[in-house]
């Protein structure tokens, strides 16, 4: 999992409100096991529309989504997160998440940002053509015209995302810890200790 310290750019501002996992990413997307090319069924309902923000080039690229109250809501799929992430989204803002939804996205280094609707409101307008800029260390979304948004995310999920660690680099994290725990537990159950061939 890549660091995530700062994301600048242009945000896609969608807003839409209760969008489900089936939204995000369609099921007949879900027979994959492969996280690559998720990115092209994205929003797939919503991208048969013409003039929807996500095929129009000025937000070609973004890394940050702003969304509407419960994003994320329905069904479990973590392929929804995969694809948010196929489709380089690296944060979403919203006044609400489903739990489901905000564990997966971080379990794949996405940040979910809780702002209250007239932040979102506000930043739903600047993104129409300006940048936004979200700080994880500090905890705060700005943009160039002063605005500036505190957010509240629980410290070990910070520190996960601060440091590019998921599961098994959580684990790797802690390899002396554990070689130490084993030459200690081999001295005192020797018995346990596998016999080499």
């Amino acid at each position: 999992m890549d660091k995530l310290t700062t994301v600048d750019g242009r945000a896609y501002p969608f807003g839409m409100k209760n969008v489900d996992t089936d939204i995000v990413i369609p099921a007949h997307w879900l027979k994959t096991i492969s996280r690559a090319g998720l990115g092209r069924g994205a929003f797939e309902v919503l991208r048969k529309e013409p003039g929807n923000v996500f095929d129009d080039p000025e937000y070609a690229g973004s890394p940050i989504l702003i969304a509407g109250d419960n994003f994320g809501c329905g069904s479990s799929r973590e392929h929804a997160a995969w694809a948010l992430g196929d489709l380089g989204i690296k944060v979403v803002i919203a006044p609400s998440f489903s739990d489901i939804f905000s564990g997966n996205a971080f379990k794949n280094g996405i940040l979910t940002v809780v702002l209250p609707q007239d932040a979102i409101d506000r930043l739903m307008e600047v993104a129409k053509s300006d940048p936004i800029h979200v700080d994880l260390e500090q905890q705060s979304v700005t943009t160039q015209y002063q605005d500036r948004f505190h957010f509240e995310i629980d410290p070990f999920r910070k520190h996960c995302l601060l440091g590019g660690l998921d599961e098994i680099g959580l684990t790797l994290d802690e390899a002396d810890v554990i070689d130490a725990f084993e030459a200690k537990d081999a001295v005192s159950r020797p018995w346990l200790v596998p016999a080499v061939a």
